[in-house]
């Protein structure tokens, strides 16, 4: 497999794991479903997902599956999409844009 199929493959099952993950913790059934929608916002928006990507590896070097290394990837994915969403609030960078989308901020409000 190519350098970009491998990168698609772990960027696709994160983006999967992701959306089944938010399906069950902020669901239709969640308290805010305006929560909901900006989380939704806030980790579907796209990216390369080169950190999953790097978990996804670095657990083949060690013989383990994808599937047991995408819980860990979509963890570092989530702490890093909170790094940008705080970062692009109002009182840090002040950004309206990110990834050519509005921000959480902007989108949701602070």
């Amino acid at each position: 497999m190519t350098f970009a199929q491998k990168l698609d493959q772990a960027a696709r099952a994160t983006e999967e794991r992701l959306s089944a993950l938010l399906d069950k913790l902020a669901g239709p059934q969640a308290a805010s479903a305006r929560l909901s929608a900006a989380m939704r916002h806030a980790l579907l928006g796209g990216g390369k997902r080169f950190r999953p990507f790097l978990v996804v590896e670095s657990a083949a070097l060690f013989g383990l599956p994808i599937t047991a290394a995408i819980d860990t990837a979509c963890a570092l994915e989530c702490v890093h999409c909170y790094s940008l969403i705080h970062d692009d609030l109002p009182a840090m960078d002040n950004d309206i844009l990110r990834r050519g989308q509005p921000t959480v901020w902007h989108a949701y409000d602070e």
